[in-house]
């Protein structure tokens, strides 16, 4: 049987919001088979529950945030993306904060944080959506389209192309293709970090908005140039930091996919509305698990590896 997957012990991070610039605190902590992803708000009088499910996503401005009543937590993309690519299925995440920790602006934090925890294996087996049918979403035509699409594939694999107007961005490659069963995530997505351009973040700034961002967790770029003195971790670490976010994005479903997700200048809103989309046609997808490891996607029954 392919099994549910959790952590073995607690594991903490303190660090900033992106957009708030406020301090906050991480506790990652096991939890029980069938319960998901769930983030705990404990600075509440009375500590609130936010589960992980495409409906719990009420702004996707910038980031993705999800809320349940009046409790939010924002830019939860980065370490849902961790989880997705080390297989976890069940996680309690306490947070003092309504933002989660930018740490440096990748996802490679979060993979240390949860293997230096331990992967443990649960008497459960684990839970895919399988999709059966094509699904997309389109926005926008001429110059401003954007697309995203789920295919059938028995396996997950991601493929994204950005589209940027910009001499360092035309530089690297626009378009990635990560398949989740033969790729490392760790080695391959995990340390591409979030980017902007200076007279972007100088708006937002205006705003109240990116005050803990810099150089430190963040690819600057003026008109010209990469401000950062280490340059890119990636030659093309700005297309794959989509991807990165995208595996955030679509694992706040709630469960692993099994699909080929494809897109085009997607983002936060459109890989959200695309799951909603899916969800909306139940002939679409179905619930899978596997009891024989062996008919389960290739790398999918390997314990912790880190893809």
């Amino acid at each position: 049987m392919l099994q549910q997957r959790t952590l073995k012990s607690i594991t903490r991070a303190v660090g900033v919001g992106l957009h708030s610039g406020q301090r906050v605190e991480l506790t990652l902590r096991p939890a029980p088979a069938d319960t998901g992803i769930v983030f705990r708000r404990v600075d509440l009088p009375e500590p609130v529950d936010i589960p992980m499910r495409a409906e719990a996503v009420t702004d996707t401005r910038l980031a993705s945030t999800v809320s349940t009543g009046g409790a939010k937590v924002q830019t939860v993309e980065h370490i849902m993306s961790a989880c997705a690519g080390l297989g976890l299925d069940n996680l309690y995440i306490d947070i003092t904060a309504d933002e989660v920790p930018i740490l440096d602006g990748s996802a490679s934090s979060f993979v240390f944080l949860l293997q230096s925890a331990g992967i443990e294996l649960q008497k459960a087996p684990r839970r895919f959506i399988r999709v059966l049918r094509p699904v997309e979403i389109r926005e926008g035509a001429g110059d401003q389209l954007k697309w995203a699409r789920l295919e059938p594939y028995h396996g997950f694999k991601l493929s994204f192309e950005i589209d940027f107007d910009h001499r360092v961005v035309n530089a690297t490659g626009q378009r990635y293709e990560f398949d989740l069963g033969v790729g490392q995530y760790a080695r391959d997505i995990a340390r591409a970090r979030t980017f902007g351009f200076t007279k972007e973040v100088e708006y937002m700034r205006s705003k109240g908005l990116a005050l803990g961002g810099g150089l430190d967790n963040a690819i600057v770029m003026d008109d010209h140039k990469v401000l950062n003195a280490g340059g890119l971790r990636y030659d093309d670490e700005f297309v794959k930091h989509k991807i990165l976010d995208a595996m955030g994005d679509l694992y706040i479903v709630g469960k692993p996919l099994l699909a080929a997700y494809s897109a085009f200048r997607s983002g936060h809103a459109l890989n959200n509305r695309l799951l909603r989309e899916l969800l909306a046609q139940p002939d679409a997808y179905e619930v899978v698990t596997f009891e024989d490891t062996r008919q389960a996607p290739r790398g999918f029954g390997e314990i912790a590896r880190a893809w």
